[in-house]
């Protein structure tokens, strides 16, 4: 499987799992590492030393990229607080500099978390998700093709 097939595979897993996490969750918040991996265990089967693995991934990886949001927003604010006639340009890109930094950093983290969640799967368990996947991406294809003809005036 190529890099970019895997990591949208990787993608789509945990994206699979926000609708059906959406309507159990909590109002405000999103859904602990441990929602994530019983959703995921839904779609594909997985054994418990796995879903402890994958508990644990995903919420050092979630602390780490909230960390880093944190961050990205307080710099964020500190450019927004820069605007004005008595500017300093070079504070300004100081600042901009560091949210660079950190939005790179921010998907690195991601795209490594992504990259161990598919290490931890066995190769029927990763070929069993991208089947899903696809056959979801052809589902929201056909809907956008219905809403599209819908949409469309009668002629």
């Amino acid at each position: 499987m190529s890099f970019a097939k895997s990591l949208a595979v990787a993608t789509l897993t945990v994206a699979l799992a926000a609708p059906a996490l959406a309507q159990q969750m909590p109002q405000g918040g999103p859904p602990s590492a441990q929602d994530q991996v019983a959703q995921l265990g839904e779609l594909i089967e997985l054994e418990a030393g796995q879903e402890q693995e994958l508990v644990a991934l995903l919420t050092d990886s979630q602390e780490r990229i909230q960390s880093l949001q944190a961050d990205a927003q307080s710099v964020q604010m500190q450019l927004q607080q820069s605007i004005g006639h008595d500017y300093d340009e070079a504070a300004i890109r100081q600042d901009a500099e560091r949210l660079g930094e950190l939005t790179g950093e921010m998907t690195a983290e991601s795209v490594l978390m992504q990259s161990r969640l598919q290490a931890t799967l066995t190769q029927a368990q990763r070929d069993e998700l991208e089947r899903q996947v696809q056959e979801r991406q052809e589902q929201m294809r056909q809907m956008q093709q219905q809403m599209q003809q819908q949409q469309q005036p009668a002629q």
